[in-house]
C-alpha cells in the first residue's frame, strides 16, 4: 500500500539525512553523493512519493506561479476580453501545475508587478496589453524573468502572441473599398496602444494595395474619450464619408449613438464597421460588420509559450493568430 502523504521531513527522518539533502536528490541539483542520491530515489519509488507543487518549488527554486498582468485602467467593456484571455491562461497553467497570480498595472505605474517580481513570487509573467512606450516591458526585460506579451511590441526579442490585426484590418478595408466605398473614415483610440497602431496600419495598407490615396482629413486617431469620439464622428459625417470604421467596439458604440442622435440610419444614410467585435455590439440593429478574434485562444497560446520558455525550450519570438471577417447589414 502506497502513502502519498509522506513529506520531505519524513524521508529525511527515515533515512537519517537532512531535508536539504533530500531536496537535492529530488531536484538533481547541488552537491550530493551518488550513493545517497540513489538511496533517496529508491525510498521515493518504494513509497510512491509525489512532491506537492510547493515542495517541488522549494526543491527547484520555483514558485509554480504565473503572473497575469492586466491594465488597471480597463473600461467595463474591455474586461470581458481580459476575462476570456484569463480562462485560456488558467486552462494551460492548471494543466501544468501552475497557479495564477493577478496583478494590475497602469501606463505609468507598475509598482504591483515590480513587487511581485522582485519578491520572487512568480516564475513568469504574461502581460495582457502592450504599449508603444511600455515601462512594464522595459522593467521585465531588465529583470530577466521569462515573460510573454499578449499583443505586439516594438521591443526586440520579446516573446509575443497577437492576432493578425494588420492582415485582418487590411482585408476588411479592402473589401469595403472594392464595394465602392471610397471615403472610409477611421476613428481610432490611443496610439500609444500598439493594437490601435496595428489596426491603423492595416487600414492604410488596404488603400496602398488598391492604389487609392487615403484622405488624412477623415482619419481620426487618439479618440480615447467619449467626447472626443463624438466630436470626430460628427466631423466625419459633415465630411460626407461613405462609411465609418471604428478600431474597437466601444468607439463603435459611441459612433452608433451619435449617428442615431443626428437622425441618421445605418446603413441607409451611413455605413458602419468595427475592427473588433464583442458582445457589446450584439444588441445593435442592424448587425455590425466586424472582425472576430478568439481571446481565449490568445490566453492559451500565451501561457503555452511562457511555460515552454520557462523550461528552456525553443519557442518563436512572435506568433500571430487567425481572425474572421464577418459582413453584416451595417455595410450593405
Amino acid at each position: 500500500m502506497t502513502d502519498n502523504r509522506i513529506t520531505i521531513d519524513d524521508i529525511a527522518r527515515e533515512l537519517g539525512i537532512s531535508k536539504t539533502t533530500v531536496s537535492r536528490a529530488i531536484s538533481g541539483k547541488g552537491r550530493i553523493g551518488p550513493a545517497t542520491r540513489e538511496k533517496v530515489l529508491a525510498y521515493i519509488k518504494e513509497h510512491d512519493y509525489r512532491p506537492s507543487p510547493l515542495a517541488k518549488g522549494l526543491a527547484q527554486s520555483k514558485t509554480y506561479n504565473i503572473a497575469w498582468v492586466i491594465p488597471g485602467d480597463s473600461t467595463v467593456t474591455e474586461l470581458p476580453f481580459f476575462q476570456k484571455c484569463m480562462i485560456g491562461v488558467s486552462d494551460i497553467a492548471t494543466a501544468n501545475d501552475h497557479d495564477i497570480l493577478l496583478s494590475m498595472v497602469y501606463e505609468d505605474n507598475f509598482v504591483s508587478l515590480e513587487r511581485i517580481v522582485k519578491n520572487r513570487k512568480v516564475d513568469g509573467v504574461i502581460l495582457a496589453r502592450t504599449l508603444y512606450k511600455d515601462p512594464s516591458v522595459e522593467f521585465l526585460i531588465e529583470s530577466g524573468i521569462p515573460f510573454v506579451t499578449i499583443g505586439s511590441t516594438p521591443y526586440k526579442n520579446v516573446h509575443q502572441i497577437d492576432n493578425d490585426h494588420i492582415g485582418a484590418c487590411k482585408e476588411l478595408t479592402e473589401i469595403l473599398l472594392l464595394k465602392g466605398m471610397k471615403r472610409l473614415a477611421l476613428i481610432g483610440g490611443d496610439e500609444n496602444h500598439i493594437v490601435n497602431r496595428s489596426r491603423k496600419a492595416g487600414y492604410l495598407k488596404a488603400f496602398k494595395s488598391l492604389n487609392i490615396e487615403p484622405d488624412d482629413d477623415i482619419i481620426y486617431m487618439n479618440s480615447d474619450t467619449k467626447i472626443s469620439t463624438i466630436r470626430n464622428v460628427s466631423d466625419a459625417l459633415s465630411n460626407n464619408v461613405d462609411c465609418i470604421i471604428c478600431t474597437d467596439d466601444m468607439i463603435c458604440v459611441y459612433a452608433l449613438d451619435e449617428i442615431r442622435k443626428q437622425g441618421l440610419k445605418v446603413p441607409d444614410d451611413i455605413r458602419v464597421a468595427s475592427f473588433y467585435n464583442s458582445p457589446v455590439l450584439e444588441s445593435y440593429q442592424p448587425p455590425i460588420t466586424s472582425l472576430d478574434y478568439d481571446p481565449k485562444q490568445l490566453g492559451s497560446e500565451a501561457c503555452s509559450m511562457l511555460i515552454s520558455f520557462m523550461k528552456g525550450e525553443e519557442v518563436p519570438v512572435k506568433k500571430l493568430l487567425h481572425y474572421d471577417v464577418t459582413f453584416k447589414r451595417s455595410t450593405q
